[in-house]
């Protein structure tokens, strides 16, 4: 018999609050975490804006002499993590040195430690050799990112980085299910962690073109999926943890089970490096594989939590995705894009979402998607615009959609 996959810890550094309280109230009241950059001047860019935790102690996780070695997304996974194991009521210095083996640590971050690293060509490129970390290289790579977090937890199970651009935390999530059903690991922390909030990051994107760059002078209005009138999304930074656990185990340590993750389901469009085809077959095969492993039909499906990431392309096809994959259930389904609140976290957006999800659920309110005063007659599905909406979530997908054709999708279900 195949092993059941509990959530039972979660935690929060999120742009519309800092921990699970804040983050829940923040999300069921539609309160923007969008605001003007503050990591940098960014008077002399088009675009001015971006989804940052604001007044976050990155020295209450990292001593200030470490600093300079490590990137902004460390403090922030570790706040994170940190109130994910209490909420799983884990004291892992307590934990025996198997116990301890039989914990993973597996997320998913789209950049890592990128904006450590374009520091330090900075320093490089001015010749200010003295300011440059001697853990340039070691904190650059992206692996070292989960490696802090079991260091600092003393965790000794497998320790990955799954780094899949947009998908990279769901596919996270998923594939600690996988480790967790197949007996490898009793139990791992899972989510996601991005800071992409820097200077040359914000350039790059400002290139693609994929970036708003109209709400400058209104920033919470930035981030509009589903408005006819998007023209990008919102950069945003944050950490979004989970305590993924076997069920049984869970239970039996009377552990409080916030959700099981019923189903996982991951595909490729081999199409091309950043666009959609139009079709959205495969984000709907996706979703079908995971409704697949948990057993459910469209009509069990009683919530979305969309990718919405409020581009032209990417809302309009994910609109059609759904279609595809609940048929004319999805007109009866309430959906809702947490980017619109937060912006795009990029690699942690699917357990952003996650987190969203469990917030719904726990509080049987479906939370809604902002700054939707006028939808776009191609994206015509119930995506709970600009307030709630009460209903309570046995079964919800969370779904995301990655650069270089990916499209990832859990099923959660309600234990309560």
């Amino acid at each position: 018999m195949k092993r059941r996959v509990a959530i039972t810890g979660l935690g929060v550094v999120s742009p519309n609050g800092v921990g699970t309280a804040a983050f829940s109230d923040s999300v069921l009241a539609g309160r923007s975490g969008v605001r003007r950059i503050s990591h940098f001047d960014p008077a002399e860019i088009p675009v001015q804006i971006a989804g940052e935790v604001p007044d976050f102690d990155e020295l209450a996780w990292v001593e200030k002499r470490e600093r300079k070695h490590v990137s902004r997304v460390l403090p922030l996974a570790l706040a994170a993590s940190s109130e994910a194991l209490t909420s799983a009521g884990l004291v892992t210095a307590k934990l025996s040195l198997e116990e301890k083996r039989r914990i993973g640590v597996i997320l998913g971050s789209g950049g890592g430690s990128q904006e450590f690293t374009e520091e330090q060509y900075r320093l490089f490129f001015h010749q200010e050799y003295k300011h440059m970390s001697l853990f340039c290289v070691p904190t650059g790579v992206m692996g070292t990112l989960s490696s802090e977090l079991s260091v600092r937890f003393g965790l000794r199970g497998a320790s990955h980085v799954i780094t899949t651009g947009c998908t990279s935390s769901t596919d996270a999530i998923g594939y600690s299910v996988r480790q967790i059903q197949s007996g490898r690991l009793d139990l791992v922390l899972s989510g996601g962690a991005d800071a992409p909030i820097a200077l040359g990051i914000v350039k790059g994107f400002i290139l693609m073109k994929i970036l708003t760059d109209s709400w400058n002078h209104d920033p919470k209005r930035g981030s509009r999926p589903f408005s006819v009138n998007r023209d990008g999304f919102v950069l945003a930074e944050g950490a979004w943890m989970l305590v993924l656990e076997e069920f049984e185990r869970a239970r039996a340590r009377g552990a409080k089970i916030l959700a099981e993750i019923a189903g996982y389901g991951s595909t490729c469009e081999a199409f091309h490096r950043v666009r959609l085809q139009e079709c959205g077959e495969e984000p709907a095969r996706a979703i079908g594989l995971a409704m697949k492993e948990a057993g459910i039909s469209a009509q069990d499906v009683h919530y979305v939590n969309l990718h919405g990431t409020s581009t032209q392309l990417n809302d309009r096809i994910e609109t059609r995705a759904l279609k595809l994959a609940l048929g004319e259930h999805a007109r009866r389904v309430p959906m809702s894009a947490l980017k619109s609140q937060i912006g795009h976290p990029q690699g942690a957006c699917g357990a952003a979402g996650v987190a969203a999800t469990l917030v719904a659920m726990q509080n049987r309110q479906i939370p809604p998607t902002i700054n939707l005063d006028n939808p776009d007659p191609e994206c015509d599905l119930d995506y709970v615009p600009d307030v709630g909406r009460k209903k309570s979530v046995e079964h919800a997908i969370c779904n995301c959609i990655a650069f270089g054709s990916k499209n990832s999708a859990l099923v959660l279900r309600n234990c309560a």
